[in-house]
């Protein structure tokens, strides 16, 4: 589902509806988040430089699942976002597993996808669908309450 279907779905019913960013906390306070999403990391940042993917590596979040189960139910709808939808497919997977049957991911991320034509100016910036790139409501504003950091 796209960011746009997401957004749709969840304004046509935000009490039976939750928005779940499972980015970083450093990626959903410095990169902006939904303003109704609730941050529960799928990974966490650490600091140990990974040289065969040349970034710093991921660490699963153990208490993912228990975090999102403390804020949803099972048959509640949940429309998970990550930066581009790849930790989003993950984690969709992981909450279904765990009984969760109504729970999409949200194919474009907050940031959407990056420009591929080496020749063009935007070449490598994320400026391609996503949340943000359709005018989406988002926010650098942070409410501690409605995030997961349990590891």
């Amino acid at each position: 589902m796209t960011a746009a279907e997401a957004y749709g779905r969840w304004k046509a019913d935000p009490e039976h509806a939750t928005v779940i960013d499972v980015r970083t906390p450093e990626e959903y306070m410095f990169v902006g988040h939904a303003a109704m999403a609730w941050n529960i990391p799928y990974l966490f940042q650490s600091y140990d430089w990974d040289s065969a993917k040349e970034h710093f590596a991921m660490q699963p979040n153990a208490a993912f699942v228990t975090s999102v189960k403390a804020i949803a139910n099972p048959a509640d709808t949940l429309f998970v976002m990550c930066r581009s939808g790849a930790r989003s497919a993950r984690a969709v997977n992981a909450l279904a597993e765990a009984g969760f049957t109504n729970v999409y991911s949200v194919v474009d991320g907050m940031e959407g996808d990056a420009v591929k034509d080496p020749a063009s100016p935007s070449h490598g910036k994320r400026v391609l669908n996503g949340w943000k790139n359709a005018g989406l409501p988002w926010t650098y504003e942070i409410d501690p309450a409605r995030m997961r950091l349990n590891h």
